[in-house]
């Protein structure tokens, strides 16, 4: 059997961690069943809306000795490669029914965007967002959806196959310079010089309704893998941007089973690690720089609010990993361990696993995040290979892989 990468994980406790910490009403409103549940009616009714796979991968499990190691594969989610369709279009959808309601004189739910009436009124708005890729692609193709126009800004270092991801939509693409807060900032500026409305999934003061339906899309996929789950998990790993997804996911658990949480771990590339260094500080804060890194979903250097109110308290630990611990597993999936399956995972989509790789050869570590021989560990594979040619580039030739497709 070959052997398991060799890779360094930095882990920082959370001190702000309590297993008495009840949800309360202030997350509830920021990340509730009842939210989700609507999110869940709406989306499910989209064409060509399936769920998608929860992998489990029993080689794997063996030699990191636990009992389970379970891999939501979110590869082939409406066709875009990861799992930003649940909420970046989702959110164009709600923010397309308040808007065009208000036009029309009554209130729209997300079915009503199909009437002849209501789609000439989409036509009139355009809806804009900064991106890495996965995002902006969910954006377009959830203005293509809808019938609304679409502007995306991408910054320096996206590939230009990402751009072209995204202009297949009908979007047009704006490239800025720096990194990816500054195109949030230059989105942010020229929607309000222009009449557009963003579509973030970062949240910041006087901005939180549209991301938080960005976060409760997100939700349906934790949903999905809750009900194809033999048992409950104890351990969740999750890659983090600016924070959204990872708190869509812990706040499940957490309204959910308060005194049942599994042990919850937030990863982030070592140079774009924003929620770690918040969680040292006590208090967001931004990190700086061009936060240049393969994991280009998780390049963000200023933590979404809305986020922080989950995560302060609800993970149990930050860490980080680096571009050499992505590709090496994103090597391992592709040419996996025993009979295990082949997946796609892409840059992004291997984070939290190669975390759990790195803090399961530690005893000390295990023992902290109590990790045994019957832990069941969960992750979500946020993408596939949404730019082809780098995954190539760092995968090489691994036709096994292409059966996950």
């Amino acid at each position: 059997m070959q052997a398991l990468p060799d890779i360094d994980v930095e882990l920082f406790l959370n001190p702000a961690w309590s297993a008495d910490a009840p949800y309360g009403p202030e997350r509830t409103a920021i990340l509730g069943a009842e939210a989700l549940a609507r999110a869940k009616a709406d989306i499910t009714a989209w064409p060509g809306y399936a769920p998608t796979p929860l992998r489990s991968l029993p080689a794997l499990a063996a030699a990191l000795d636990v009992g389970a190691v379970l891999y939501k594969d979110e590869g082939g989610r409406f066709g875009l490669g990861s799992f930003k369709a649940l909420g970046g279009a989702y959110a164009v959808g709600r923010l397309l029914c308040r808007e065009v309601g208000r036009t029309l004189g009554r209130e729209l739910c997300m079915t009503d965007l199909g009437e002849p009436e209501v789609r000439r009124a989409c036509a009139s708005i355009t809806v804009t967002c900064a991106t890495d890729g996965n995002h902006g692609r969910s954006v377009a193709w959830g203005a293509q959806l809808f019938g609304c126009r679409c502007v995306i800004y991408v910054h320096a270092t996206v590939s230009a196959g990402r751009v072209r991801a995204i202009e297949a939509f009908g979007a047009t693409v704006v490239r800025t310079a720096g990194n990816y807060d500054d195109a949030v900032r230059q989105a942010a500026h020229d929607a309000e010089a222009n009449g557009r409305f963003v579509v973030s999934d970062t949240s910041y003061p006087g901005y939180m309704d549209v991301p938080r339906d960005v976060m409760q899309g997100y939700q349906l996929m934790v949903d999905e893998a809750v009900e194809a789950l033999p048992d409950w998990p104890t351990h969740v790993f999750v890659q983090a941007g600016v924070g959204g997804f990872a708190a869509a996911v812990c706040a499940y658990f957490w309204e959910r089973d308060p005194h049942r949480r599994p042990t919850f771990v937030v990863v982030e590339p070592t140079q774009a690690a924003c929620l770690l260094e918040s969680a040292k500080k006590g208090e967001p804060v931004a990190v700086t720089g061009d936060l240049d890194t393969i994991m280009a979903g998780l390049a963000c250097g200023e933590v979404s609010l809305l986020a922080w109110d989950i995560l302060a308290q609800g993970a149990d630990a930050f860490c980080t990993v680096d571009d050499a611990a992505a590709k090496d597993t994103m090597r391992l999936l592709a040419a996996p361990l025993g009979d295990d399956p082949a997946i796609v995972g892409g840059e992004s989509a291997v984070a939290g696993l190669a975390a759990a790789i790195g803090l399961a050869k530690s005893m000390d570590v295990r023992d902290a995040l109590h990790i045994d021989a019957d832990s069941r560990l969960l992750f979500f594979g946020s993408e596939s290979d949404t730019d082809p040619e780098l995954y190539r580039q760092i995968v090489g030739d691994a036709p096994a892989a292409e059966a996950t497709r």
